[in-house]
């Protein structure tokens, strides 16, 4: 799987979602829809990891955690598609150059 095409797969599937459901993601003022979203996600995925460590209520559910996990990567590369960043060569410029024989 390589990450521009899982972006845009996921951006195909934000589309169907926000029409069955009728999002409009533009309303939001300063087109921040995308980046409130990757935080309420990540607000999911604390949630979920404070139940699988035991310091919440409710049943620990390990696939519910990767779940939470995708929501959040999948949320982040709509955002990063919306303020235009290629996150191919932000990963590079940021991470990778670390593997670059030096």
């Amino acid at each position: 799987m390589d990450l521009k095409g899982l972006q845009d797969s996921v951006l195909q599937i934000s589309d169907i979602y926000a029409r069955e459901h009728g999002i409009d993601r533009d309303k939001a003022a300063s087109g921040d829809w995308a980046l409130l979203k990757v935080q309420e996600e990540l607000g999911e995925l604390v949630a979920e990891h404070l139940r699988t460590t035991g310091r919440a209520r409710g049943a620990a559910d390990h696939a519910k955690l990767g779940d939470e996990a995708a929501d959040v990567l999948g949320m982040l590369l709509i955002y990063c598609r919306a303020a235009d960043i290629d996150i191919e060569q932000a990963m590079q410029r940021k991470w990778l150059h670390w593997l670059e024989p030096r």
